[in-house]
């Protein structure tokens, strides 16, 4: 998929050759002759790069700049003028420009500052829907603030990531970034793995141990699928949102952090409060600024650049590409288990192509006989988990004692099974 640059300049021969120049290098090319205009094409098309000339009518480079920084705060802007100065580089780097040239400049210079500009888009974020765009400019608005964010979306769709992005664009960015998964530990052991302990707190503390929020201080915390906490451990994390400081396990004295807490759930979050599953008060200490993810199904533009980008990461240095039916299928399929769903596709297929070109053979449809009875005991035991689920009405303790599993197995393949995109009936006691 070919990078989409815009071109803003009243000069309609410096629009024509750096028109030229671009598409001899590769990218696509959109032209506008003013900064009204330039708007316009940025409402209409997802670019990945704008280079703009300073001194034009209507609407020149600096507001067109103020104007795609309020809106697109993440596509980064080239500014381009014959009469700077080291003042004027200086004002439209503060105003959010990636980078400033002065004309004339040859193809070399311009070719340079475009790769360098084009390697900070996105960062690691992969996306062309107009709907993934919203949540990244919502993402980098929050993360200028210290706000609490709570990062909504069915498992799959990449909450850590975005959490992660907001860090690295806070200004705590240079702190630590801790991340807790409140699904994957017993609840005894989540609160010392959060708050800490002294030596001597219990059997076996034999020294002491700093918690996540002491290790996070003047970071940020990721508090991932967080109404799989304890009702118990929810009142103590309320706690220190309020006051800004943690009590750890055997301490007289509570310590004052100063850190930024990400919260993510894949599930229903109002519903459960409604059940009393999860505190009323902490949702809303938690839902500063909610941020929801939408499913990969609900913005299909994206499975095309993804699988592009999956291809270069599973590819394993080999040219491997897609048919026009095997992207057909891609696209339509409904990818219960999203992103992660999607990534474990193409890495199973760049395997199985052995390094050729990606057919309907590769893909989970082909699979041969052997591997469909291994698919058979995989949802033969899904069963009989969830089954033990319902019948104990989700209390993950007892169905362990009837499945003879311990309790840290089934929280795995509860977690397991959500990333797939199933409902688990589970039910926090």
């Amino acid at each position: 998929m070919k990078t989409n640059v815009l071109v803003v300049d009243d000069d309609n021969h410096m629009r024509i050759a750096l028109k030229e120049s671009l598409v001899r290098a590769g990218y696509n090319v959109a032209l506008a002759e003013d900064g009204k205009k330039a708007m316009a094409e940025i409402d209409r098309t997802i670019f990945d790069l704008v280079i703009t000339d300073v001194k034009m009518p209507h609407l020149g480079g600096i507001d067109l700049l103020k104007a795609i920084k309020e809106t697109s705060p993440l596509l980064p802007v080239i500014l381009m003028t014959g009469y700077g100065t080291v003042q004027d580089a200086v004002k439209v780097i503060k105003e959010g420009a990636y980078d400033y040239i002065q004309k004339p400049f040859n193809t070399d210079t311009l070719y340079s500052v475009v790769r360098r500009a084009l390697g900070v888009n996105n960062g690691k974020i992969i996306f062309a829907s107009r709907a993934m765009k919203e949540v990244l400019v919502k993402a980098q608005r929050v993360a200028v603030s210290d706000a609490t964010v709570l990062v909504l979306g069915e498992s799959g769709v990449g909450k850590e990531v975005i959490s992660k992005f907001i860090h690295e664009n806070s200004g705590r960015s240079h702190m630590p970034f801790v991340a807790v998964n409140c699904a994957a530990l017993p609840d005894n052991l989540l609160e010392s793995e959060l708050f800490g302990y002294e030596k001597g707190a219990f059997t076996g503390a034999m020294s002491r141990k700093p918690g996540k929020f002491e290790l996070a201080d003047k970071g940020t915390i990721l508090l991932d699928e967080i109404t799989e906490m304890d009702l118990r451990l929810q009142a103590k994390l309320l706690r220190v949102l309020q006051e800004r400081e943690v009590e750890t396990l055997g301490s007289r004295f509570p310590r004052k952090i100063d850190v930024r807490v990400i919260a993510t759930t894949n599930r229903d979050i109002r519903k459960t409060v409604c059940d009393g599953t999860f505190r009323e008060d902490l949702y809303y200490r938690l839902s500063v600024f909610p941020i929801t993810i939408p499913a990969l199904r609900d913005r299909r533009e994206d499975i095309a650049p993804l699988v592009d980008h999956l291809l270069r990461k599973h590819s394993r240095g080999m040219d491997i590409g897609v048919n026009d039916e095997v992207l057909e299928h891609l696209t339509s399929r409904h990818w219960k288990g999203n992103v992660r769903e999607l990534e474990n596709v193409i890495a199973r297929a760049c395997i199985l192509s052995n390094g050729s070109v990606i057919t309907m053979s590769h893909l989970d449809e082909g699979r041969p006989a052997q591997d469909m009875a291994v698919g058979s005991v995989r949802e033969m035991e899904t069963k009989l988990i969830l089954d033990a689920l319902k019948s104990v009405r989700g209390n993950r303790s007892r169905a362990a004692g009837i499945l003879g599993i311990t309790v840290r197995t089934l929280r795995n393949k509860i977690s397991e099974y959500r990333a797939m995109g199933i409902d688990v009936p589970v039910r926090e006691y």
